[in-house]
């Protein structure tokens, strides 16, 4: 698959490859983004007031962390991810019947605009239609292809991974992204999430972001892009569970509608 076989409205190319093309009345409104951007900052600062967060001197590395996530306080969207995921299998970076005859595939970048689009309007459906019925098993795999926060969320994801919250963290972080290679995803930003999803052990995660477990895991998503010629996120690939997947042009970021009907051809 290259980056020509899915539609290049509204999909994040590598750096390698040439910048998406954006039809009329598609192209980003930065302003409104970064008043956005600022006011979240000062609901996170708020946020870590009331948690009980306090940063060091000279550095974001978060102390007096909460043990356990919860609801109580959360970041915004926090109860709605809760709710859409709840009660689903979770494994690593899949979601989803072990055993579902469908797999979909998804290859995206944390601060991916498009991706944030794709997640939060058409995802949503697919798992309630599809994945919460055992029909499709999701598999989550992040790049990181815009810049240094794209890093920062891989690895915060993957070892949310690691307690079976890949989903959680990943759709949390959608909600609440910043302006891409702003600087959006600090550490505060970071604790914040985990610590909005219940029951999820917050140091833990916090520190398996830097673990060599975490690094591999990286490598191993990094060689399957490869693999699948991933040149733009979002990139999805749909097909029978152990057979050939096959990639889904969407039409936009929001495009839920060709990603059920390659499903559907899928499960007959």
């Amino acid at each position: 698959m290259t980056s020509g076989n899915q539609s290049k409205r509204g999909r994040r190319t590598a750096k390698v490859a040439p910048p998406p093309v954006r039809a009329k009345g598609q192209r980003r409104q930065a302003s409104p983004r970064i008043v956005a951007t600022a006011a979240a900052g000062v609901v996170l600062l708020v946020l870590a007031a009331i948690l009980g967060f306090t940063f060091s001197r000279g550095g974001s590395s978060p102390t007096n962390v909460p043990q356990r996530g919860t609801l109580a306080n959360a970041l915004p969207g926090a109860a709605d991810v809760d709710k859409l995921l709840k009660g689903i299998p979770q494994h690593g970076n899949v979601l989803g019947r072990p055993a579902a005859p469908t797999t979909l595939v998804e290859y995206v970048d944390l601060q991916c605009p498009f991706c944030q689009e794709f997640e939060t309007q058409a995802m949503p459906a697919l798992i309630k239609l599809y994945v919460r019925t055992g029909k499709t098993k999701v598999e989550l795999r992040p790049v990181a292809f815009i810049g240094a926060d794209s890093q920062l969320g891989r690895s915060a994801a993957i070892a949310a991974g690691r307690q079976n919250k890949m989903f959680n963290f990943a759709e949390l972080l959608y909600v609440n992204q910043g302006v891409e290679n702003s600087g959006w995803l600090k550490d505060s930003l970071i604790t914040a999430a985990a610590a909005s999803i219940p029951g999820l052990d917050v140091p833990q995660l916090l520190a398996a972001r830097n673990s060599t477990a975490t690094d591999s895991r990286a490598a191993a998503f990094d060689r399957l892009s490869t693999r699948d010629a991933v040149r733009a996120t979002p990139t999805i690939l749909v097909g029978k569970t152990g057979g050939s997947l096959k990639p889904v042009t969407l039409a936009s970021p929001s495009d839920a509608q060709s990603v059920a009907a390659a499903l559907n051809r899928a499960l007959r």
